[in-house]
């Protein structure tokens, strides 16, 4: 029963792969095209493997720069205002200015009147943020690159 099937199926797949040569060629051309493609295009474009950079002292922080320096965030949980007072106090002397705003709307109004001394920072969760800058600074243009 089954096997009798089986064999009749197979033999009528068989007719049908001799009869259309063409179509059964296609078949198994096509792909090997396609990954002969691949291997050339990866051949062409081989990975970069950059060197280890050794590790130097880059000497300290000039803290002029940070004089009258605020950082504000939103919004005022408790997890980021224990955020905050870590990054204000346990890399700096005299600490750095931190205020707090109820929604980011208030942010960018603050942003507006201290351009040059003001970071913004925006906790969409515990564990994440999204810094907001004056339009006065420049984008960095490591990443503008192609890679």
């Amino acid at each position: 029963g089954v096997w009798r099937q089986t064999r009749a199926l197979l033999f009528k797949n068989c007719l049908i792969k001799c009869r259309t040569k063409k179509s059964s060629v296609q078949e198994v051309l096509f792909p090997l095209f396609f990954l002969f493609w691949l291997i050339l295009m990866s051949m062409m474009h081989p990975h970069r493997k950059y060197d280890a950079v050794a590790n130097t002292n880059l000497g300290t922080l000039d803290a002029s720069i940070l004089v009258n320096f605020v950082i504000g965030y939103t919004p005022p949980t408790p997890m980021a205002r224990e955020i905050m007072k870590k990054v204000a106090f346990d890399n700096f002397e005299d600490g750095i200015i931190t205020e707090e705003y109820l929604s980011e709307e208030e942010l960018q109004e603050a942003s507006a009147f201290k351009p040059s001394h003001f970071v913004g920072v925006v906790f969409t969760d515990a564990m994440s943020y999204q810094l907001r800058f004056p339009d006065s600074v420049a984008m960095s243009s490591i990443y503008m690159e192609s890679r």
